[in-house]
This record gives C-alpha cells, structure tokens and sequence, in this order.
C-alpha cells in the first residue's frame, strides 16, 4: 500500500505515498507520483469521495513558486490555485492536480529573467522566444494518468486553457463540463493575463474586468 512507501506504477508515474493534509482550505488526501523520465514529482490533492456518480471539480494546476508560495501579483496563478481549494471544499469533494512544470516549462530561473523582459516591455511569449525557448512546452499526460490511477473518468474542469481540454480527447476520462476560472486582474497582471487570452486562446470574458 502506497500510505506504507511501497511505489506503485500507474501508467508512466510511481505513486509514491499518501498522506492526510489538512489546509486552511480544508482536509485533503495528498497523493504524490514521481515521473521517472523527468524525476519530477507531482502531486494530486483529494477532497471528499471523488468516485460518486456525478464528476467531480478538478483543477490541473501547473506549478508557479513566485505565485502559488509568495503571492506573486504578476500572474493569477496563486489566486486561481486557492479559488481552486477553496471551490472544492464548498463542494465537499474534488481533486487539485499540481503539475511540476514551472515557467510554462522553461524553470524558476529562466521565468524570473522572462520577467526582466518583460519589464522592458515584451510579452510573455516573446520574453520566452528571446530566451530561445518556445512559448509554452507544458503537457498534461500526468494528470490524465493520476485520474486514471485515481478511477476518475468524468470531471467539471476548471480551466480557462483550451490546451487542457485537447489533453483528454482519446483518454478514458470525458471532461463533462469546463468550469471558468477568472480572476480580476490588477495592474500588475493585466497585460499577463491578455495574453493568454489573444496569444494562447484562453476562454477569458474580457467584458467582466474593470481594470
């Protein structure tokens, strides 16, 4: 059993262990599931009994340290993340996906000189073109693999990212809904988070900001 270290595989991840994690937002299950081709370990919080009849909420989050652990103002991660708890624990059940792939893909210290050129006026995605990476080279595999390891085959998503819903065509797992989740940007970020709407096609309603 897992709880007990024993390493589990579940498709191209080892679950590693699971362990009870109260939050400010509530109890969750942590699930963690190291991935032996990147050696990154990613995490899968669970709230409630996920496997009722009706999809839970699930959110794929991927990993932002200057947002997520610092409150970071100049992206919406942090703030999408505990939306994301917090919606679930209203809920009573639902499932958080942690994806350890900072800075879209390219790492903490290449984001934080994205920033710098961003500070003199490019954007994101031209920042990571500068730097002599692509704009984005994250995937999903793994969270499509944890909710299979989970028994989890239909699920409310929430995601303005139409990249993630792509990510389940042809899996076991039917995303039954998309749910938005917006957050009102602030000066910091408003320029951040146009971007992911006019460069990545993300499902944003621009009419709600009054920034």
């Amino acid at each position: 059993m897992d709880t007990n270290g024993k390493v589990a595989p579940t498709g191209q991840l080892m679950k590693a262990v699971s362990t009870r994690l109260p939050t400010q937002y509530g109890l969750f299950t942590i699930h963690a599931y190291e991935e032996p081709s990147t050696r990154l370990t990613h995490l899968a919080l669970v709230s409630g009994d996920v496997n009722q009849a009706s999809p839970p909420l699930v959110r794929i989050h991927s990993e932002c340290m200057t947002g997520d652990l610092f409150g970071s103002e100049r992206c919406d991660c942090g703030q999408q993340l505990a939306n994301a708890m917090q919606a679930m624990q209203d809920e009573g059940r639902g499932i958080l996906i942690y994806l350890r792939q900072e800075g879209r893909g390219i790492g903490l210290v290449n984001k934080l000189r994205a920033y710098n050129l961003q500070d003199i006026g490019l954007d994101t995605v031209e920042a990571n073109l500068e730097l002599g990476f692509e704009a984005d080279y994250r995937n999903y595999k793994a969270a499509v693999a944890i909710l299979n390891d989970l028994q989890v085959y239909a699920i409310r998503l929430l995601t303005n990212n139409p990249e993630k819903l792509a990510e389940f065509k042809g899996s076991r797992v039917q995303v039954v809904a998309r749910i938005p989740l917006q957050v009102q940007p602030n000066r910091e970020n408003l320029q951040y988070i146009r971007t992911k709407h006019t460069r990545f096609g993300h499902l944003l309603d621009l009419r709600s900001w009054t920034t």
